[in-house]
């Protein structure tokens, strides 16, 4: 019962982080310092990468009219494809590109290398930093694409690019990255953070698709239902926060969480250089 606890904690933590602009490694390195699975380095390796289908089946279900291209004609009830949705989803497979060749070549030498609290504090400030300087630069300005259907195959590859970034530096944050790469190049930031959302769905799936090829499948009951927990956790939790960040966005900028994951990053420095030496 403890353990299931626990994943449920990290579902809460998973589901919150995932989707706001404050990095989910940064938050989940954290978390695993005071609360701690008592299970095996392979299965923890899954079930970090595994509850993120959890919070991935939110988005799926709250933008299935947004994603799903087959639509009945009112007028002669045929099925028929939505160009428009194609279309969203060849600059979405577009913007995966990068991140997906880089992830496919060097996976483990990135966790070896780059998945560690030193990496993961400086992205923190870094992108927190880089937040409040761009909310500044464009404070009153109008964004040059306001509809999801607007944004451009450069657009998409451009955001695309800085989701690498957030692929090869943990605590970067993908949603943070992706976000603050759309705004920089004249998008709204309901338009990115409608686009971060989408791509996460071919993102996370094929992360975990990934993980699960390379280790399979092979747990015990318990196990399984550890990852039951905190996949159904972090999915109730993701579809709270959705909703959360998107009514936000349509009256506040991102400067605060620019402010939280500098002092979150300084946190996470302080902890590991003066706590736990």
């Amino acid at each position: 019962m403890t353990e299931l606890i626990k994943a449920a904690l990290y579902g809460l933590v998973e589901g919150i982080t995932e989707w706001l602009p404050v990095s989910s490694t940064g938050h989940m390195i954290l978390l695993s310092e005071f609360v701690t699975l008592r299970v095996s380095t392979l299965f923890w390796q899954i079930f970090l990468v595994v509850i993120q289908l959890g919070a991935i089946m939110a988005v799926v279900i709250l933008y299935w009219k947004t994603i799903w291209p087959i639509r009945r004609n009112p007028g002669s009830g045929k099925l028929e494809i939505d160009r428009d949705i194609i279309s969203l989803w060849k600059k979405a497979i577009i913007a995966c590109l990068p991140a997906a060749v880089v992830g496919i070549l060097a996976d483990d030498w990135l966790d070896a290398h780059f998945y560690n609290w030193v990496v993961v504090s400086i992205m923190l400030i870094v992108v927190g930093i880089a937040f409040i300087f761009i909310e500044n630069r464009n404070s009153g300005k109008k964004p040059v694409t306001r509809k999801l259907r607007d944004l451009t195959y450069r657009e998409a590859l451009i955001i695309g690019l800085f989701q690498l970034i957030a692929a090869i530096f943990p605590g970067t944050s993908r949603s943070g990255a992706t976000i603050l790469g759309g705004i920089m190049i004249g998008v709204s930031r309901t338009v990115a953070a409608q686009f971060t959302f989408i791509l996460a769905i071919p993102v996370m799936f094929g992360a975990s698709l990934l993980k699960i090829v390379k280790y399979g499948l092979f747990f015990s009951g318990m196990e399984y239902a550890i990852l039951a927990v905190g996949m159904i956790v972090a999915f109730v939790v993701s579809v709270l926060v959705i909703r959360f960040l998107m009514s936000y966005i349509r009256k506040h900028d991102f400067k605060a969480f620019g402010w939280y994951r500098i002092i979150l990053g300084l946190v996470v420095i302080i902890y590991f250089v003066f706590v736990q030496r």
